[in-house]
């Protein structure tokens, strides 16, 4: 059974920061790319950044290039997503997910991510 255990969120005014982590179990993890996802009231779920097995390679979403970073620890089978200089539009729902693939990843929520979290919720104030 594959599980997916999202953590850290909370609130925080705008400029701080965050970290996620997302413990995931069942598969084998360093086979595979990972992805952080969020979602706001009344909006789609967009892509934020995702990360590939080797953890070599990342992309970000245009909206959180050069505040969030994500990371993984394949030993500790843990992906991270650093969210520094906040801002109250960040505020949503963040979910990580499970790509199909090794060497690659993608922004899309509706592409090849397998398996999803429960989520964990972002609160940014101004």
């Amino acid at each position: 059974q594959v599980q997916l255990v999202e953590s850290g969120g909370g609130s925080v005014q705008s400029g701080g920061s965050l970290r996620l982590s997302c413990a995931v179990s069942g598969v084998t993890f360093s086979d595979h790319a990972l992805g952080w996802f969020r979602q706001a009231p009344g909006k789609e779920r967009e892509g934020v950044a995702c990360i590939i097995g080797s953890g070599g390679g990342t992309a970000y979403g245009d909206s959180v290039k050069g505040r969030f970073t994500i990371s993984r620890d394949n030993a500790k089978n843990t992906v991270y997503l650093q969210m520094n200089s906040l801002k109250p539009e960040d505020t949503a729902m963040y979910y990580c997910a499970v790509y199909s693939s090794y060497g690659s990843c993608s922004l899309s929520p509706n592409s090849r991510y397998n398996y999803w979290g429960q989520g964990t919720h972002v609160t940014v104030s101004s």
